[in-house]
């Protein structure tokens, strides 16, 4: 898609002229195995929940701006990667990651904080980050969950499923709604995610609610 895009910016050039103009690819994330472990039983994808340990930097001076081991009290932090609950950066660098695994990722601007920054970060910085991944456990958007949900298998869930699923996980943690609540729920739930208006949900619309990454 995007190389089908490049193309047609080039013709597109060429067709009007534009001499000298010149194309400039927009800079991405740089990723560095540090460590990987020698058995992989599951890499990361999009809608895992990941458990990390990291160590941010500013790479114009290696000054560091946090760390889960010294300011988060020691302990990891959980994030679902690929719904941009982290950096853009990170939703690049860390797919295909093994519980063990540790990396370097240089992200630019664009990627990271831009031309606002963030707290001790001033604005058009390039970041480094260390991260150690610690576990991965199945996110609230990823495949397992949706075909938890998917009670016929056709890869696309009906307002009746849904309402089904949410009734389960009302009664697990023991609230009580009523039938009017949960249709309205699932009322609004399919107003913010069936994008193509068909009446259901699909597998691409469940796991990757998002701009393309």
């Amino acid at each position: 898609m995007a190389a089908a895009l490049l193309l047609c910016s080039v013709l597109l050039c060429a067709a009007l002229g534009c001499a000298g103009a010149a194309l400039i690819p927009p800079a991405d994330v740089k990723v560095e195995v540090l460590h990987k472990p020698f058995l992989c039983h599951r890499k990361t994808k999009w809608g895992d929940m990941m458990l990390v340990h990291y160590e941010g930097f500013l790479e114009r001076d290696g000054s560091m701006f946090h760390s889960t081991h010294k300011h988060n009290n020691g302990q990891p932090m959980w994030f679902t990667l690929g719904i941009r609950e982290a950096l853009k950066g990170w939703d690049r660098g860390l797919k295909d990651m093994c519980v063990g695994e540790k990396r370097k990722l240089t992200i630019p601007p664009a990627l990271a904080y831009g031309k606002e920054g963030k707290g001790k970060i001033p604005p058009e910085s390039t970041l480094i980050f260390n991260i150690d991944l610690l576990e991965i456990r199945n996110g609230p958007r990823s495949h397992e969950s949706f075909q938890e949900m998917d009670l016929n298998d056709d890869w696309k869930l009906s307002k009746q499923e849904v309402k089904i699923y949410l009734k389960k996980e009302f009664e697990k943690h023991g609230a009580v709604v009523n039938d009017t609540q949960h249709d309205a729920l699932v009322e609004d739930i399919f107003d913010k995610e069936d994008e193509d208006s068909d009446g259901f949900i699909s597998a691409r619309e469940f796991t990757y609610k998002h701009d393309e990454l």
